[in-house]
This record gives structure tokens, C-alpha cells and sequence, in this order.
């Protein structure tokens, strides 16, 4: 008969799959198992980590801006209380999703990036994709069990943010087959969208294509819209730079030497 805390050690070590371990408990000494709760521990902590690191890999975030680096003042406008929500990952778990609007270079990414940043620091399985690479990727598989299987890809993680939706225009196939992974992930996994079109203009990058309608209304059906407004940040930094750079050259600029008598 097993201890209660030899039973909480058997729970763990069930976690584990330490089946071998399991099937010999009850030839383990007293010694024996005064080693088991360091055993696991050290087992559970370096699964956690390389679980941790292989989402992050799989994640394929990229370089990005931590939030508190990030400029609140310098968009005209933007929900700085909502994006804070949003990283407390509720909507993951309410199967909501998230679009971001706004021009270029006013911080969409960055926000999605931490937001994917977190939920895969929270055990969540997370995907980041540009859409361009996204919808070539799945144009380009041969044969109908190669898409099956890219599309799949595609719908299984938690979260899934496709990234730079409304940059490039795309022909039929592509509307078809954004819906198709909109359409698996239906009220069963959450989107991100970071797009530079309102939802208005979004029939300009699939032209002649009816699928739009049903794109936008599923994607809107339970989502939080939040809109960004302003000059580019980036567009700001590389004048900040170059102003800084004028400066530095000037300061560094000096009046000709007289020449001595002896010259």
C-alpha cells in the first residue's frame, strides 16, 4: 500500500511517462526513493525548457521590440489599455480574434509579435507568418495530400497571426485558400491579422473573388478591432537619425590651421 506521498510522486511520474520506473515501484528501497522527488524535478524542468524552446522555434517570431521599448506617444492613435489586455491572453482562451489596422510602420507587427512572444511563454503553441509567405506556401504544395498536410500546418497551433495582410494583391486561388484556413479555424483557434486596408478596401487584394464577404465575416464574427493611427515610426527614427547625424558633422567640422611662419 502506497503512501500519500508516494502516490503524488506515482502522479508524476505517470506525467512523465516514466513507465519503466512505474513498473518497478515497489522494489525501489526507502533510499531509492528519497531520490525520486529530485529525479523528477530535474526531469520536469528540463522538459519545461526544451518544450519552451522548441514553441519559440516553431513560433518563428524573429527579432522584434519588447513593449516597453515601445513609443505610446507617438501614434495618433492607440489603445494602449487594450493592447495590455490582450496580453493577459484571454482571447486565446475565448476563441477570440485580434486584427490590427493602421498604416505602415506604426508598430502592428511589433504588438503581434509580443503578444505570440507571450502566449508561447505561457505553454501556448503559437505560429507567426507573413501572409504573402503563407498563401505562396500553400499555392505552391503539388498534389491534393501535400496541401492537406500544409493546411494543417497551418491550422493546428493555438494561435496562429499572419502578418502583413493587405500588401500585395492576390488572384483567386489565394482568396480560396486564406478561407480555408480562416474557415478550420472557425470558433475553434484564435487569428491575429496585422493589415495596412480597412476591412473596405479588402476586396482590392482579391479581385473578382466572392470568398472575401466570408472571410472578413468569420475573422470579424468574435474579434477586437483595434486601430492604429499616425506617421510611421520608422519614417520618425530614420529622420531622428539623420538629424542627429547632421549634427555630429557639424560639430566635427573645423576651421583650417594658420599656417606658421615656417610653413
Amino acid at each position: 500500500m502506497t503512501t500519500p506521498l508516494n502516490s503524488e510522486l506515482q502522479q508524476r511520474a505517470l506525467a512523465l511517462k516514466l513507465h519503466g520506473l512505474l513498473a518497478h515501484w515497489d522494489e525501489l528501497s526507502k533510499d531509492q526513493i528519497a531520490w525520486i522527488p529530485s529525479l523528477l524535478q530535474w526531469e520536469e524542468v528540463e522538459r519545461t525548457q526544451r518544450g519552451l524552446e522548441r514553441r519559440l522555434s516553431s513560433a518563428h517570431i524573429g527579432r522584434f521590440k519588447p513593449l516597453a521599448d515601445f513609443d505610446w506617444q507617438w501614434p495618433e492613435q492607440c489603445d494602449n489599455g487594450a493592447i495590455s489586455e490582450l496580453m493577459n491572453l484571454e482571447f486565446i482562451h475565448e476563441t477570440s480574434n485580434i486584427i490590427l489596422i493602421g498604416s505602415n510602420g506604426l508598430g502592428k507587427s511589433t504588438v503581434a509579435q509580443n503578444i505570440t512572444h507571450e502566449a508561447v511563454m505561457q505553454g501556448h503553441t503559437a505560429l507567426y507568418v507573413n501572409a504573402a509567405e503563407m498563401l505562396g506556401d500553400l499555392a505552391s504544395q503539388d498534389g491534393d495530400n501535400a496541401l492537406r498536410r500544409r493546411l494543417r500546418y497551418y491550422a493546428h497551433p493555438s494561435l496562429l497571426v499572419i502578418d502583413e495582410l493587405g500588401y500585395l494583391s492576390y488572384g483567386d486561388r489565394h482568396a480560396d485558400l486564406l478561407f480555408e484556413i480562416v474557415n478550420r479555424r472557425y470558433e475553434k483557434k484564435p487569428i491575429i491579422v496585422t493589415t495596412n486596408k480597412p476591412f473596405s478596401e479588402w476586396a482590392s487584394m482579391f479581385p473578382n473573388n466572392g470568398s472575401v464577404v466570408s472571410i472578413v465575416d468569420r475573422l470579424v464574427h468574435h474579434s477586437e478591432i483595434l486601430v492604429i493611427k499616425g506617421e510611421s515610426y520608422r519614417v520618425h527614427e530614420a529622420k531622428k537619425r539623420a538629424a542627429s547625424k547632421k549634427g555630429t558633422r557639424a560639430k566635427v567640422t573645423r576651421t583650417p590651421k594658420p599656417k606658421g611662419k615656417d610653413s
